[in-house]
C-alpha cells in the first residue's frame, strides 16, 4: 500500500503521472522481478542494518505497534509486497503538513484498513480496500499505476493509520474517534526526513 500526499504527487496528476511513472520505471529496472518492494537499491543496504522505527497507537483501547512512514520514500513505499500484516501491526504515514491525501493498493496480496486522521488525532475518513490484481506481464508500471484505485482522505490530514484487513472494523472505529500517538514528535521527525526544496 502506498500514498499519494497532494503536494508529492499533485504534478505527477497534472503530468499524467509522468514522475511516478519514471520513478516506477527505474526501480523497476532496478530491482529483479521478485523484489518485494519497489525500494531504491542504494537503500538495501541501509535497510537490513536498521529495523523500520516504530511507534505505538491506542485505538479504541487496543494498543498497535506499527511502523512510522515519516519520509517521501517510505510513504510511497508503505505495506507494498509484505505478507501477513499482523493483527495489531500496521504502518502509520505520517506528513508534514496537513494535506488532502489518498491511498492505492500497490503491490499488495492482503486486504487492508485505513484510517485518515487530522492533526489532532481525530479520523477523518475510514476505507476497507481490498486487494488489486498483481501487474500481468504485458503491463507497464505505467499503466498499472493508472488502474489502481485511490481511496481518498476527503480532507486535509496529518497522518493515516494501515491496519490488516478488517482490524478496523472489529475495534468498531468511527469517523470522529480520536486515536492516541506522539503526534507532534512524529510531524517533527517527518519534518526533518523531508528535503526543502531548493
Amino acid at each position: 500500500m502506498g500514498s499519494r500526499a497532494g503536494s508529492e504527487f499533485s504534478q505527477a496528476r497534472r503530468c499524467g503521472r509522468v514522475a511516478a511513472a519514471a520513478w516506477l520505471i527505474t526501480a523497476a529496472l532496478a530491482c529483479s522481478d521478485v523484489s518485494p518492494t519497489r525500494a531504491d537499491p542504494s537503500d538495501a543496504a541501509a535497510a537490513v542494518a536498521r529495523p523500520a522505527a516504530t511507534t505505538r497507537v491506542v485505538v479504541a483501547g487496543e494498543t498497535f505497534e506499527v511502523e512510522v512512514a515519516a519520509d517521501p520514500r517510505s510513504r510511497y513505499r508503505g505495506l507494498s509486497g509484505r505478507g501477513v500484516i499482523p493483527g495489531n501491526g500496521g504502518m502509520l504515514f505520517v506528513l508534514t503538513r496537513p494535506e488532502p491525501m489518498s491511498m492505492v493498493m500497490r503491490d499488495c496480496s492482503h486486504a487492508i484498513d485505513v484510517a485518515f486522521i487530522d492533526a489532532m488525532g481525530r479520523v477523518v475518513a475510514i476505507h476497507e480496500m481490498p486487494p488489486e490484481p498483481p501487474r500481468r506481464s504485458a503491463e507497464s508500471p505505467f499503466q498499472y499505476e493508472q488502474r489502481l484505485p485511490e481511496y481518498p482522505s476527503g480532507a486535509p490530514v496529518s497522518f493515516a493509520l494501515e491496519t490488516a484487513g478488517g482490524r478496523l472494523a472489529e475495534l468498531n472505529l468511527e469517523v470522529g474517534a480520536r486515536l492516541h500517538f506522539p503526534a507532534q514528535q512524529l510531524i517533527n521527525t517527518a519534518q526533518s526526513n523531508t528535503p526543502t526544496p531548493d
